[in-house]
């Protein structure tokens, strides 16, 4: 996990960064404090391709896979994909009440109604594999959305589940 970051992957406030570099080394405040910080931080900042580069080992790490057109917006803008990034792990990764496998079931039944890329749905499936799902598990999901989604979503999750490695490995 990043140490800038709280353990649900968020920045913190922007105020208490400030509050941060003010303070300087060894807790003295001032403008020199605040500036020598900045200097620092500007020559320890990785170059954009250092950074990207950064980006995409620690989404496939995070996710088992990562698809090209994300590698790519890494390498144009990698704070902005950064920024996406933590907005997907607070979305689907661990949360305070509801576990990282309970938010990938969600994900499968809305990526299985909306009918988009069915790579999507296998990964989804697989990831939900690695958080400690099941195939029966899953299945049931489908068999969830049987009402709601009519049978058009559960042809399209059954489709994809039979696309899924059982260990859920990419």
């Amino acid at each position: 996990m990043d140490p800038a970051l709280d353990r649900r992957g968020r920045a913190p406030h922007r105020a208490a960064l400030c509050r941060r570099r003010s303070t300087g080394a060894g807790g003295r405040g001032g403008k020199g404090a605040a500036a020598q910080t900045r200097a620092e931080v500007a020559m320890a900042k990785p170059s954009t391709g250092e950074r990207a580069d950064a980006l995409i080992a620690k989404m496939k790490a995070a996710r088992g896979y990562i698809y090209p057109e994300w590698e790519f917006a890494a390498r144009q803008d990698p704070e902005f994909v950064e920024t996406y990034n933590r907005i997907y792990e607070l979305g689907l990764g661990e949360g305070k009440h509801v576990s990282a496998k309970v938010r990938e079931f969600v994900a499968i039944a809305l990526l299985a109604f909306r009918g988009g890329e069915r790579a999507g749905l296998v990964a989804h499936m697989e990831r939900a594999i690695r958080f400690g799902a099941t195939r029966e598990e899953i299945f049931e999901v489908l068999e969830t959305c049987l009402i709601p989604g009519g049978a058009p979503t559960f042809h399209r999750g059954l489709s994809a589940l039979m696309e899924v490695k059982g260990d859920g490995a990419k």
